[in-house]
């Protein structure tokens, strides 16, 4: 990924107007609206401002035959915004490729670029990627908010898992893995990590494709794998370092495992993800990748699998009673919960949320995301029955005996909680 190429300022006075009026999709449609036909400058400042506003984590720009459509994911959903003519979104494309350090002329390959821009004094970074298509060049732009850069208590983990969280990142040496797919909220659990443990005595290094967000006192490296510096070339020489926490951004390859494990069993605790399914996996990858349980038992110390689900709106969330379906389900699933673990009882008092929707929430009665989680934590039985080489679903039950609880299981905690739907939960854990 490119440097910035260039930074833009959001002018003041029309982002005040479009404060006042930007509340929900339709809203920041009008205001869109309002300037197309004016200059790209004025469309281009009215659609970043709109994405801040609804808290946008992506702009995506998608021409079709005709004309080009405009969405933005919020609460990682995609919302329609506005459509545009060909000449509109051959002016915001070239204004785009501009300020992103993209080369104009080419339009067959896909290219990939940044800048920064100024809101209210706050400075915030875009990534950028074109893609040719059959009737243009695609857009998607990702918001590297400054603000996404929160504390361990705001990620959604359970107060029973917390502390055993906090001792864990706290370990001089070990590695601690986040599984989950793109856009699951991997990297910001690990900017969480090391906002809590960062400090003057000890020095931390990171190694990441891109570099996502700017954080004050650690060194922070991006991998160019055209001039030969990747993750295992980069990981090699951050060693060299003296550095006390590694954060390796991906584990792709069997010799960025095999470098990272050994600096986790030589005095070093590393911070890295991978993509699995859930946290057993881990293991599992890992040896797939050509990395052996000798090596991966006593360097893991813990793996996460996460998901993101949607928090019910409190503005017009309603509460009722669950269906016998529902029940059957929260009956069942958390009726074998260890006993440290806070959960309503499951009777016919309880009430759960309900989706409903307002102007708030853009009518989809959800505002806001959290994290649902399962931590596969290795202590030194889990180390010795690791050594053994089991599958997955062995290694998922050994996990359950200790009291390991299932992502799906912490969603519908927080679904009984109030926190969530049902509904939400099997989206994006299936049913």
């Amino acid at each position: 990924m490119p440097k910035i190429s260039s930074q833009i300022k959001v002018n003041k006075q029309k982002f005040q107007e479009l404060k006042k009026t930007v509340k929900d999709v339709s809203s920041a449609t009008k205001a869109i609206e309002a300037v197309v036909q004016k200059e790209t400058t004025q469309v281009f400042d009215a659609i970043l401002a709109s994405a801040i506003l609804l808290n946008a984590s992506d702009i995506h720009i998608e021409p079709e035959e005709e004309k080009a459509k405009l969405r933005m994911r919020v609460d990682g959903v995609l919302h329609k915004i506005d459509w545009f003519n060909k000449k509109t979104y051959n002016s915001l494309l070239s204004r785009i490729k501009l300020v992103s350090g993209m080369k104009l002329n080419v339009t067959k390959i896909a290219q990939d670029g940044r800048f920064s821009f100024i809101i209210e004094e706050k400075e915030m970074e875009m990534r950028v990627s074109t893609l040719p298509s059959e009737y243009g060049e695609t857009v998607v732009m990702r918001i590297l908010n400054p603000e996404n850069l929160i504390e361990i208590e705001q990620l959604g983990i359970r107060e029973d898992m917390v502390d055993v969280f906090k001792k864990q990142i706290s370990q001089p040496n070990g590695m601690i893995v986040v599984t989950g797919p793109t856009g699951s909220g991997k990297t910001t659990t690990l900017y969480a990590i090391l906002k809590r443990i960062k400090r003057p005595e000890i020095k931390i290094i990171t190694i990441e494709d891109p570099v996502e967000y700017r954080l004050e006192g650690i060194s922070q490296s991006q991998v160019n794998p055209k001039r030969g510096y990747d993750f295992a070339n980069g990981l090699r020489a951050i060693v060299r370092q003296d550095p006390d926490v590694i954060l390796v951004g991906e584990i792709r390859d069997y010799e960025t495992a095999h470098i990272a494990l050994q600096a986790a069993m030589t005095g070093h605790l590393v911070l890295t993800t991978l993509h699995t399914n859930n946290a057993a996996g881990t293991i599992t990858r890992l040896q797939a990748l050509g990395e052996k349980p000798v090596n991966i038992a006593p360097a893991l110390n813990l793996a996460i699998a996460q998901r993101l689900v949607r928090k019910v709106c409190k503005k017009c969330v309603e509460f009722d009673k669950p269906t016998d379906q529902e029940f059957n389900v929260l009956k069942k699933e958390l009726s074998s919960l260890p006993k440290n673990i806070k959960v309503p009882k499951i009777d016919k008092n309880l009430r759960i949320p309900r989706a409903k929707g307002c102007k708030a929430c853009n009518y989809t009665g959800y505002k806001g995301r959290l994290g649902i989680y399962e931590f596969f934590l290795v202590d030194d039985e889990m180390e010795n029955f690791i050594l053994k080489s089991p599958s997955i679903p062995e290694m998922t039950k050994k996990a359950e005996e200790k009291g390991m609880v299932p992502m799906r299981k912490d969603g519908l905690i927080k679904a009984a909680l109030g926190l969530t739907t049902i509904d939400e939960v099997n989206r994006v854990t299936g049913e």
